[in-house]
């Protein structure tokens, strides 16, 4: 099915702003929705689908209507998501119902990450450490349950850090994985309280468990963290995605630069870039040191590991 429609009155700045740099814009909304687009001045075509034209086109008018100004792509991605609520009324996304209230992006590439996580019901957050992967991670998480969006949230890590096994830590299993899983718990204390964290364990909305506990598992109507990911093989990775039920949203994040697993051990982080890169319904957001929200210098110092790294692999 073919749409045509003229955006009147005729606005050369509004239709810069929809069409965003070399038509950015319209490539973005042709292929979240399987159409094509093409226009001639204020004239535009659709082409596609009869549901999926028409609302392109009711896109298209909703963004002319609010470009007076450059309209930003998480704000694009999320229009396209459906999600009016996560904007608030300048068409940003909006603050995240946490206990944080000014918990916001500080970074173009959180605000993308942010974007993402909303719109995909899977991401990945790749990056150094500093730039806010697992804390925004666990912050939607944490909207999305205020919100009554999930049920409840599931955080799991990998218990293989530093070259440690948790044979070689005293105590129960319990004892066992908690150090590993306490960056967590912090976030989730810091964004909802330590009384409302306990009173969620409680009744089985909130769950942390190192990722051997997830096999063999379907995760319906939840919102899943898989923190420190590339600690994972490929064969962990791959049982974790296949987790994901009907209702749930899964967040991925992990350093590259961080790996302990044994040598020669492939990491499932990277491995699951490579593989799942152009799957529909998957994002993968990559940070670099100049997303650190942390003391500037750890951006220096990531910078300086980094400039050492790519020294040795040019040697």
């Amino acid at each position: 099915m073919i749409l045509r429609h003229t955006f009147t009155p005729h606005n050369n700045n509004r239709l810069s702003h929809l069409c965003g740099p070399a038509d950015v814009h319209l490539r973005t909304i042709e292929t979240a929705l399987q159409v094509k687009i093409a226009h001639r001045h204020e004239q535009f075509k659709v082409d596609g689908p009869k549901a999926r034209a028409t609302q392109a086109m009711e896109l298209l008018q909703a963004l002319y209507e609010m470009a007076d100004h450059a309209i930003r792509e998480d704000h694009l991605q999320l229009m396209l998501a459906g999600d009016a609520s996560m904007l608030d009324e300048e068409g940003s996304p909006a603050p995240l119902t946490t206990r944080r209230a000014d918990l916001r992006a500080r970074t173009p590439t959180q605000g993308v990450y942010l974007a993402n996580i909303a719109t995909h019901d899977i991401t990945f957050g790749i990056g150094p450490a500093g730039t806010g992967k697992t804390y925004l991670a666990v912050a939607c998480a944490v909207d999305a349950l205020e919100r009554s969006a999930v049920q409840r949230i599931v955080l799991t890590r990998p218990a293989v850090e530093a070259g440690e096994r948790l044979g070689f830590l005293p105590g129960d299993l319990t004892q066992k994985v908690d150090p590993y899983l306490r960056p967590l718990y912090d976030a989730l204390y810091d964004l909802m309280g330590f009384d409302r964290v306990q009173k969620a364990f409680e009744r089985n909305a909130l769950e942390i468990a190192p990722l051997a506990f997830m096999r063999g598992r379907t995760l319906n109507n939840a919102f899943i963290i898989l923190d420190e990911a590339q600690n994972t093989t490929p064969e962990q990775m791959k049982m974790f995605l296949t987790r994901i039920g009907f209702g749930a949203r899964a967040v991925v994040t992990g350093d590259v630069s961080q790996i302990d697993l044994p040598k020669g051990q492939l990491s499932g982080l990277i491995d699951a870039e490579q593989v799942l890169r152009r799957v529909p319904g998957i994002a993968i957001t990559r940070f670099t040191s100049a997303d650190v929200v942390r003391h500037p210098l750890v951006a220096r110092i990531v910078d300086a590991y980094d400039a050492q790294r790519s020294g040795r692999r040019g040697a």
